[in-house]
């Protein structure tokens, strides 16, 4: 199955033109060594190995910035398959788009030295003409970003079709229509977190001001929102189900706050999590009974028209 990404080449782009004319997508993040026979098929091993090493020459940095730098050096060099697309912004307001044609090279004279061969397509996509949805993902904060749901919408473009709709293919939604409805609630909750009952105890990740809370990325899929209690004592995992939410979502968001407490969370903090969803059904209210550091929330949305 071909995968999609969104891959920033340096900080707001500045490595594009460079990557372009070299044919090669590629990261940083300060690791001086050629990773070729170190790049294992579980990200997990990578950042156990890694974070380490990403700490020490970054000091006083978290481990949640740790592991977000080594999991995108992983995704780059060995998690992006041959033959997955990847868009790049130019720095003019819109995207190339390549194919990945070659496995991990290591340039160590080079910026972005652990670099992926690509063929890059002769088109550009505009940001303006993507749907709000896909330009909210390939705008999130971070070096990658995966983007595969937005795969027909990708694929309208390189074939210069019109994009078709897609209304949702997340099996946990039971009420397709009550998602596309929703679509904007995880960028509308971010924007207004302080002025939320969570947004009174906890903040959403960031590091040197820029939110790295929004998609987090696990080797078990992106986190939605994470959080961290105004302490620094707890960190908080928050799943968003636009529709009304079957109760696999327990096991779901259990995953996520596993990989958080193993991977993340420092000695003393502690791991809660927290579901969104339009309502509450008898599934979801028998499976948190067992599941105490688990809460649910309902959301509702006004519509109305005043004369």
């Amino acid at each position: 199955m071909k995968n999609y990404y969104r891959i920033m080449l340096g900080p707001k782009s500045i490595h594009a033109q460079e990557c372009y004319r070299d044919s090669c997508i590629g990261a940083d993040f300060g690791i001086d060594a050629n990773l070729s026979g170190q790049l294992p098929d579980i990200w997990r091993e990578f950042n156990q190995k890694f974070i380490p090493v990403w700490l020490s020459k970054n000091p006083g940095k978290s481990k949640v910035a740790a592991g977000l730098a080594c999991g995108a050096l992983w995704t780059i060099a060995k998690g992006i398959q041959l033959g997955d697309l990847v868009i790049c912004p130019n720095g003019t307001g819109s995207y190339w788009v390549a194919e990945v044609t070659g496995d991990y090279q290591y340039a160590p004279n080079s910026v972005l030295p652990h670099r992926r061969a690509v063929r890059w397509y002769p088109l550009t996509i505009d940001r303006a003409a993507m749907s709000e949805a896909l330009r909210n993902s390939t705008g999130s904060i971070g070096t990658v970003s995966d983007i595969t749901k937005y795969a027909l919408e990708i694929e309208a473009f390189v074939s210069a079709q019109r994009p078709p709709t897609l209304v949702s293919t997340d099996d946990s939604i039971e009420d397709p229509v009550t998602f596309a409805l929703e679509k904007h609630l995880e960028s509308f909750l971010v924007s207004n977190w302080s002025l939320t009952d969570l947004g009174k105890q906890y903040d959403i990740y960031a590091e040197d001001g820029e939110l790295v809370g929004q998609q987090y990325p696990t080797d078990t899929g992106p986190i939605d929102i994470l959080a961290i209690s105004k302490d620094k004592k707890e960190l908080l995992v928050v799943e968003l189900k636009k529709g009304r939410v079957s109760d696999n979502v327990v096991g779901q968001i259990q995953r996520y706050m596993g990989y958080v407490l193993e991977t993340l969370a420092e000695p003393q903090q502690t791991v809660k999590g927290v579901i969104i969803g339009l309502e509450e059904d008898a599934k979801i209210r028998w499976a948190l009974k067992v599941a105490p550091n688990i809460e649910f929330y309902r959301y509702q949305v006004s519509f109305r028209l005043y004369k």
